[in-house]
């Protein structure tokens, strides 16, 4: 098997092309839910950690021990940072929807691929040209999708700057993640980083005084789909398919988490997309297509399947 990196952009295998539709559907839900809860946007971003790592410790715990405790200090120190980078993610993206549009922060967070072809570029990895242009292409088909409405009014510029700064927590945590992954299984990796993440968050809500509990019934069961859909079956399943396709296709396959949503968003909340929203689709499906079928530098020696 051959293991993804930054630069690598190459056409995914057909499994991880399964996983990431399931994982697209999955995050798509994101959205719509959080625009849903009342619960704050600290806690919210813990809960679907704590939850998750509620799932998945006890697995890990039981099927993973012996690589847990084999794990050497520098695969520790990346999975803890890639812990870190999610928490850093969510305490900046969830609280960016409370101050600025769903539009702006929406359209601002998916600068992730760029981010990560950035990083890629930074740490020695080529990105082809073609690749560039294939991001360019998405970016500007999801400025189409969420009519982007940027506002120079201070609480709204607070709003986008949280946004830029989510976008580029997510592009450092994916390529992390990657990193992590080329030798560390799925289930290990995910509960030291949902583990480290919820620790983190935790930490914040606690100084910064945010109420995690007194929620009702149906924000906990809003919680409950929050963690089952986005973070496990949305979160975990990219973090699988980081080992063997490269994090800037990952990340721009993201992207298609806004026309799901808007399509989710359309059907439980009544929120009809605008006439622009399915060319704009079209457009960013054009876009990952030419990114996937862009000519890859050099692949790394193949490593051991798990």
């Amino acid at each position: 098997m051959t293991a993804a990196r930054p630069g690598v952009v190459s056409r995914p295998p057909r499994q991880d092309l399964l996983l990431m539709t399931v994982g697209v559907v999955a995050v798509s839900t994101s959205g719509p839910l959080i625009a849903a809860l009342v619960a704050p946007a600290l806690a919210v971003a813990v809960w679907r950690n704590v939850l998750a790592l509620a799932v998945i410790a006890p697995w890990a715990v039981a099927t993973r021990l012996s690589e847990l405790r084999a794990l050497t200090q520098r695969e520790r120190r990346w999975a803890v940072g890639s812990g870190v980078l999610l928490a850093l993610h969510f305490a900046t993206w969830i609280p960016s929807l409370r101050l600025t549009s769903v539009a702006s922060a929406t359209a601002i967070v998916c600068t992730q691929p760029v981010w990560v072809a950035l990083i890629a570029r930074a740490t020695g990895h080529s990105v082809p040209r073609r690749a560039w242009l294939g991001i360019g292409i998405a970016l500007a088909a999801v400025a189409v999708l969420t009519g982007v409405d940027f506002s120079f009014e201070p609480r709204a510029l607070i709003g986008d700057l949280l946004a830029l700064l989510g976008g580029l927590f997510a592009a450092f945590y994916t390529v992390a993640g990657a990193e992590v992954r080329r030798t560390v299984s799925t289930t290990s990796y995910t509960a030291i980083c949902y583990a480290t993440a919820a620790l983190v968050l935790l930490a914040v809500c606690l100084v910064v005084g945010v109420d995690l509990w007194g929620y009702d019934a149906r924000t906990w069961w809003q919680l409950a789909a929050l963690t089952a859909g986005a973070q496990l079956l949305g979160h975990s399943v990219f973090n699988r398919v980081l080992r063997t396709t490269s994090p800037t296709v990952v990340s721009l396959v993201l992207l298609l988490e806004v026309p799901g949503a808007a399509v989710i968003a359309a059907t439980w909340l009544g929120q009809v997309p605008p006439l622009a929203a399915l060319p704009a689709a079209l457009l960013l499906l054009l876009g990952l297509a030419i990114v996937v079928s862009a000519r890859p530098p050099d692949v790394e020696p193949a490593i051991p399947a798990e």
